[in-house]
Parts: C-alpha cells; sequence; structure tokens
C-alpha cells in the first residue's frame, strides 16, 4: 500500500481512506470491526467517519452509531495509534442532529468531545466541517444554487469562531488538525485568508464528492488544490455504486442502496446510466474490474486526490481495496478522456 504525505499536515496516510458510513444501518458492528480487520491487514489505515453516521438512512435514533463501532473496535483490538483518524462536525439543516442548529464555536467542542467519547479514543487527527453554514452547490444543488443574499461579515464572524475553538482543541491535543468537506473554492479561499490574518489554524484537506461521474473539482477546485497544497479526499469514488455496474438496467438489487434510496440521491438519472455503460465498456475491453478502474483513475489525477472506498460486504472491500497500485496505462486514460467529453455531468 503505498503511502503519501497528507498536504502540509505532517501525516503520511495510506492512499487509500476506508469510508464507515454504512456501519449501524447496513452493517452490524460485527461487520464493521470485519472491515476494520481487512483495512488493517491490507494497509489502509486512514479511516473517514462523521458524527451523523450512519446514512441511508440518517435519523436520530443512529445519529453516532458508527464512531460506536469503531471505537468498540479501538477497544477490542488496542490499534488506534496506527490509524490516521477522520471526523466530522455535522453543518445546519440536518434534524437528526441538534435538530439542524447552527455550528458555532460552542457547538464544535461539543461535537469533538461527543466524538471523542464514543471512538474511545482522546485524539481525532483530522477533523472537518461537513458542510458549509451557508448556501452551497454540493449534493446535487447545483442546478437550483444560488449564493445571493447572504451577509458576508456574517459568514467571516462564523468562520472566525469555528477557527478559534478549532485552535483551542489542538492546543488541548483533542483535534490534530482541522480540515473542510463539501466546500466551494470561494470559502476555503475565505477559510485560509482568515487563518492567516487571526493567526488560526489552516483547513489542511477537503473532502468533496470525485469520480468519473462528477466531477465539478477539475477545474477551478483543481488549480486551488495544487496550488495551496490542498488534497482531496473524494467521497463516492464508485458513484454510490453506478460505476461497478451493478445498476445496469436501471435495477435495484436486494439489499442495495438503491433499496431505500431508489435514484442514490439524485445519482440515478438517464443521462448517468449512458455514461457508466461507457466506462464500463471500457473496463470491458482492457480487461479490469470496473471499480478499480474507476478508483485508480481518481488516483491519477493531477492533484492529491484520496479516494474514500467504502464497501458493505468483505468481497465487496477486497475489490476496493485491490485498486492500490493499479496505474493505468496512457491508452486506457485516454479512452476515459473520450467518454468523458461524450458523457459530460451526467448528474
Amino acid at each position: 500500500m503505498k503511502r503519501i504525505p497528507l498536504g502540509r499536515t505532517g501525516l503520511t496516510v495510506s492512499e487509500l481512506c476506508l469510508g464507515t458510513m454504512t456501519w449501524g444501518t447496513r452493517n452490524t458492528e460485527a461487520e464493521g470491526h470485519a472491515q476494520m480487520d481487512m483495512a488493517m491487514d491490507r494497509g489502509v489505515d486512514f479511516w473517514d467517519t462523521a458524527e451523523m453516521y450512519p446514512v441511508n438512512p440518517v435519523s436520530a435514533a443512529t445519529v453516532g452509531r458508527t464512531e460506536e463501532i469503531i471505537g468498540t473496535w479501538f477497544v477490542a483490538r488496542g490499534q488506534r495509534s496506527r490509524v490516521v483518524l477522520a471526523t466530522k462536525a455535522t453543518g445546519p439543516g440536518m434534524e437528526a442532529v441538534r435538530r439542524g442548529g447552527p455550528l458555532t464555536g460552542a457547538i464544535l467542542r461539543q461535537a469533538v468531545e461527543g466524538s471523542l467519547r464514543r471512538l474511545h479514543t482522546d485524539h481525532i487527527d483530522l477533523y472537518q466541517l461537513h458542510w458549509p453554514s451557508r448556501s452551497h452547490y454540493h449534493f446535487r444543488k447545483i442546478w437550483e444554487f444560488d449564493p445571493t443574499g447572504q451577509d458576508l461579515l456574517k459568514i467571516e464572524s462564523q468562520m472566525i469562531d469555528l477557527l478559534d475553538v478549532s485552535a483551542q482543541l489542538i492546543a488541548e491535543g483533542k483535534i490534530g488538525h482541522v480540515a473542510l468537506s463539501n466546500e466551494t473554492v470561494w470559502g476555503a479561499a475565505r477559510w485560509l485568508a482568515l487563518a492567516t490574518a487571526h493567526g488560526l489554524p489552516r483547513m489542511m484537506t477537503v473532502q468533496n464528492e470525485y469520480s468519473l461521474l462528477c466531477r465539478q473539482f477539475d477545474t477551478d477546485w483543481a488549480e486551488f488544490s495544487v496550488m495551496e497544497d490542498m488534497p482531496l479526499l473524494g467521497f463516492s469514488p464508485l458513484a454510490t455504486g453506478l460505476l461497478t455496474g451493478k445498476y445496469v438496467g436501471n435495477v435495484i438489487p436486494a439489499g442495495s442502496r438503491r433499496v431505500n434510496n431508489p435514484d442514490l440521491s439524485g445519482r440515478a438519472t438517464p443521462r448517468a446510466f449512458g455514461a457508466v455503460d461507457a466506462y464500463l465498456a471500457i473496463a470491458a475491453r482492457h480487461g479490469l474490474n470496473p471499480a478499480q478502474m474507476a478508483i485508480a483513475w481518481c488516483r491519477a489525477r493531477p492533484f492529491v486526490n484520496i479516494p474514500i472506498i467504502g464497501a458493505t460486504s468483505l468481497d465487496q472491500l477486497s475489490v476496493n481495496i485491490g485498486a492500490a497500485g493499479l496505474v493505468l496505462p496512457r491508452e486506457i486514460l485516454d479512452d476515459i478522456a473520450r467518454a468523458h467529453q461524450a458523457h459530460p455531468q451526467p448528474y
């Protein structure tokens, strides 16, 4: 398993990150533990979770359960020191978490303390803000995104409040670094500018959706990522399973995410299925597993991209981890580029 520097954090992590969001709904505690065992055995020591997990669905009854499952694994295995651990504070508007209330500095501290308890640890390596406390285009809101009517001074005051408390939490040793998730280029630029102006912690990474089907990161964000040394932690590199081929024909397999989420949160569109067919054909033509091709392509981008791989079975996880070290030759990358030009932004 190749290891790479995580931006300016001083941390070195596995080239793949273990996603955990199904543990507690679609996966039992025992299954989550088995996935962590496999990941550790195969060198995936960078793990990502969130206080609101599990998902599908998110509910007040299960919020925090995924962190608890990770925590019981740490207690049982005694290997916390071997893991680079990332989690996230829920943004405003999620009714199941704090009744959808705002994310302030005081709430951030409460969220960190709650995660530490559930995870049975005294330190979180990378603490991320799950989404902005303002209008943004993520979660397929791009079709209705409207940035007008926002109060710049209020937004900056909220940012400084969160950075102030982050500085305190870092000084106390409770978190190592702060980071972003589902953030825009403008937002990231403001976070960095305010941190510099006020001597506060720098946002180190960004976790945004990224896959062959979702390439919003490829323009302004790609430039920002390279110039500011802010790696991408790309979630949904398999486009919630679309790129594995299991939904070809617009089917809903038993036990799949589509049972509870038929349109995959807006991803399962006619255009998406056309793009999937093109990428599956490329993988078949070159004798590749389509999931491994999709993950390896993420690693081949001209900016640092650490795909977050998730699974609901050990077989799926094994396939995904098998993408580590896979280097796609120019012929395949050219085929993928042509497919992208024919099927841009399918959702």
